[in-house]
């Protein structure tokens, strides 16, 4: 990838486009999987054919791959991607030794990828989002986009709570500073420079769609649609959605935390509005009516405090984990064609 880049850099001096050198690039395609085994041998022929048609047509080179990461599933999922490895030279495996998330699995296929590839896409095992998006992605990055975030047209396919829950998510996040588009999704393109750049963050808690526009470097979006699921269920359930919540709020903003100062401030006059009331209904010998306010104030407080609690135990318990500095994920096996090139 060096001698690469070197090359372009003299071409480009002599008066060769960019576009010109980023024509029939090496894609690396990477697919996290976690339990998949009903919507992987459908979703892998889609993918298969799609990525030959982009060969024949000399739109990415013949080197271009499609890597599986199996997130430590507990059925077939395995079982299959290392028979389309076998039947497949286009096609690498990576699996875990244990489930370790969404985020972790679609990093991985990415720092894997980027010592054999010119850019990735990722998008997930079920198809859902619109794999004719491809071309756009690739379109975008041959005029010199180093990141092509994908953003769904909208959100028909959702359920209203899911639909209301996600709105209220990233209007939440970009209040609090982060820069995130709105409904992007973890189907995207990144380039091998950009792929770099996002291994040298190190964090454990990882927000791949907060961090990765924090990189900074040249970039553009895409719309796509997204259909409905044909096979099997989703993985990605609530819990696992609230923890992608926390993980960005947390790993972006300490708003928060002012905002528990905040609510301490709020209590404190509160408190004070309290011990008025209290003489006033001492003085006046009204003492038993008082009894409510008393049991109000204790309620409110002791929320106010369990909460603000909550918060601040968030961001120490997510520092713990980030000091430990264990590794985000360990490699049970690894079926690639890419060591013996």
């Amino acid at each position: 990838m060096i001698e690469i880049g070197v090359k372009i850099g003299k071409e480009n001096g002599k008066g060769g486009t960019m576009e010109a050198h980023r024509k029939k690039g090496i894609l690396y395609i990477v697919v996290p999987c976690y339990n998949e085994e009903e919507a992987l041998l459908p979703s892998a022929k889609t993918l298969l054919d799609k990525l030959g048609a982009l060969r024949s047509n000399g739109i990415v080179s013949e080197k271009s791959r499609i890597v599986f990461v199996d997130d430590g599933s507990k059925d077939r999922t395995w079982e299959i991607i290392t028979q389309l490895y076998n039947a497949n030279e286009e096609v690498a495996g990576l699996r875990f030794a244990h489930n370790r998330g969404h985020q972790n699995a679609i990093l991985a296929g990415m720092m894997y990828a980027k010592d054999f590839c010119d850019y990735t896409i990722t998008i997930d095992a079920d198809l859902q989002q619109d794999i004719e998006a491809i071309e756009r992605f690739i379109e975008e990055y041959v005029k010199g986009s180093e990141v092509v975030f994908g953003v769904r047209n909208s959100r028909n396919t959702d359920h209203f709570f899911k639909k209301f829950s996600a709105t209220m998510f990233y209007k939440v996040m970009r209040s609090m500073g982060a820069n995130i588009y709105e409904n992007s999704a973890d189907y995207r393109l990144m380039s091998a420079k950009a792929l770099e750049a996002l291994s040298e963050y190190d964090e454990v808690n990882l927000f791949l769609r907060g961090i990765i526009p924090d990189i900074g470097l040249a970039s553009s979006v895409v719309h796509f649609d997204v259909f409905p699921r044909m096979q099997g269920e989703s993985k990605y359930s609530l819990s696992k959605m609230l923890t992608l919540a926390a993980d960005g709020i947390t790993s972006f903003s300490i708003k928060p935390i002012r905002m528990v100062f905040g609510m301490g401030i709020l209590a404190l006059l509160v408190g004070f509005g309290m011990v008025i009331h209290i003489v006033y209904e001492h003085y006046f010998g009204y003492t038993i009516d008082g009894w409510s306010s008393i049991l109000m104030s204790i309620w409110v407080l002791g929320g106010a405090i369990l909460i603000s609690l909550g918060i601040i135990g968030e961001y120490v318990g997510r520092n713990y984990m980030e000091t430990k500095r264990r590794p985000r994920y360990y490699f049970w096996d690894v079926l690639s064609h890419d060591r013996t090139e």
